[in-house]
């Protein structure tokens, strides 16, 4: 940027969209993703490679924009990677996954697409995620475009069956939620998350919804075969719905319950049904946190395990999906205005709260020196959040506090070159490791702002509340009366 240009709004978006078209990524002459990030000062690793969950947000900004070329090709060519038919090997891919990331490799002059399923990754982490946002993005591009008949197409049918299948299918698992190693989302390190995370549980049940409008078309030959797909997602979604907003949901009425729950209870009339210890939850922090009117969605409940932590894509689209209900909706969003220096402060917003420190973190991480506390993962600040906490705003009519994230971000984003994210307990600092000209920064800023100005664009990701009765019957079932989905 010369000296002498001043950093108006209108400069900071022709930064943005500069940024973001360098970003994208060309396989055989045509434009298919956007690269994680494009920071020449940094060796790439796999930076230069499009992963399925960054390129969401740019997806979404382009479809907004009219581009919709990019992000069909995108949703094409990911369907190709996915594996189609059952290994042996349990070292390849399962049947039905989507990559996390995938790159253009060109040999013998010829170009072709090679996918990271995880094989390649750090640690080697199951990209579970992915699948999920792959749905929500299709029916995205179905909304935006109100082309329908690609989810019609027998390929995207087949795509979108096999996810479900995946999802839904046997397991050692008794409750309607999805069970999943560390490390298999956005926090793909370890951090304490296995088991049922709040954020897959949301795009699980995201994904469920989306994937249901586009599996039902009695109009539609390729359609008339998902009777058992479609009664499966009807079965399994009010449960989740009802098990998310009683046993996740934290407030001071039900912290009062939980402080009070005996252990050890069993059989039918046990109210305690996780044997959560009362000991190993931060009461006394969390009366001093929560404020009377606020609440939040646990980072992860199992068998004697409340995960207290506050993971805010979890609570955000769990806003924007309707999984939460508008009660607690509005709830989470009082949360966030009261806690602001906690969970926005100098750049938004905080990936989790409270950081892992001391003892904890060297346990819980094993001591991962990119995840000290209140870095990356670990409490760090990503303003590729603020997306989401647009749409919740929105949803909710509060969109004055999504104007607050901006110009917080307005002021340093495009002065401190577009981070993937920031460290320090208010996210004061450029995070030790992050990239800049991260991609999903870029798109989540210009999104946020489109957002603001466009409210209407906010049925691409969001849906309308699932029927009372629905919820109602689902409320009557115990924990693990879920039924396995078990395909043809």
């Amino acid at each position: 940027m010369p000296i002498n240009e001043v950093l108006t709004d209108e400069n900071i978006e022709e930064q943005a969209w500069r940024a973001l078209e360098k970003s994208i990524l060309y396989y055989q002459g045509r434009p298919i993703g956007t690269v994680a990030a494009y920071d020449d000062s940094v060796e790439a690793l796999n930076y230069d490679q499009c992963f399925v969950r960054d390129f969401v947000s740019s997806a979404l900004i382009f479809l907004i924009k009219g581009r919709t070329d990019i992000v069909r090709n995108f949703l094409e060519e990911t369907l190709k990677l996915q594996p189609k038919e059952r290994e042996l090997d349990a070292y390849k891919p399962g049947r039905g996954l989507i990559p996390a990331s995938f790159k253009v490799v060109v040999e013998n002059g010829e170009e072709h697409l090679e996918a990271d399923f995880g094989e390649h990754a750090i640690a080697r982490v199951t990209p579970v995620d992915s699948c999920l946002w792959w749905i929500i993005l299709l029916r995205a591009y179905v909304v935006a475009t109100k082309d329908y008949s690609i989810a019609y197409q027998p390929d995207f049918q087949n795509g979108i069956r096999l996810i479900i299948e995946i999802c839904l299918a046997n397991r050692f698992d008794m409750y309607p939620t999805l069970l999943v190693p560390d490390g298999a989302c956005m926090i793909d390190r370890r951090m304490g998350i296995y088991g049922h995370p709040l954020e897959l549980q949301v795009l699980f049940y995201s994904a469920l919804r989306a994937a249901r409008e586009m599996l039902v078309c009695k109009a539609h030959q390729d359609c008339k075969g998902n009777q058992d797909v479609v009664a499966a997602i009807d079965n399994r979604l009010p449960l989740l719905c009802s098990h998310i907003r009683q046993h996740y949901w934290i407030d001071i009425n039900r912290l009062n319950a939980i402080y009070r729950f005996r252990s050890e209870e069993y059989g039918k009339g046990a109210v305690n049904l996780f044997n959560i210890y009362v000991d190993s939850l931060p009461y006394y922090e969390l009366d001093k946190w929560l404020p009377r009117k606020g609440g939040y969605l646990a980072g992860n409940v199992g068998p004697s395990q409340l995960d207290t932590r506050f993971f805010a894509l979890g609570n955000l689209m769990a806003i924007i999906s309707d999984l939460a209900t508008e009660d607690q909706s509005q709830a989470i969003m009082n949360l966030i205005e009261e806690r602001w220096d906690d969970l926005v402060g100098d750049m938004p917003m905080k990936i989790c709260f409270p950081a892992l420190e001391s003892e904890e973190y060297r346990i819980v991480t094993g001591c991962d020196p990119k995840n000290i506390p209140w870095s990356y993962h670990n409490a760090g600040s990503w303003p590729v959040l603020m997306w989401m906490f647009a749409a919740a705003a929105v949803k909710t009519n509060r969109t004055g506090l999504a104007r607050r994230t901006i110009e917080i971000a307005k002021a340093r984003l495009s002065e401190d070159e577009w981070p993937e994210y920031y460290d320090g307990k208010k996210g004061r600092l450029i995070g030790k490791q992050a990239r800049k000209y991260q991609t999903w920064t870029i798109a989540g800023f210009l999104l946020a702002k489109e957002l603001m100005d466009n409210p209407n664009y906010l049925p691409l990701v969001s849906f309308d509340e699932l029927p009372p009765e629905a919820i109602s019957r689902a409320c009557e079932f115990e924990v693990g009366s879920v039924e396995p989905y078990i395909p043809r």
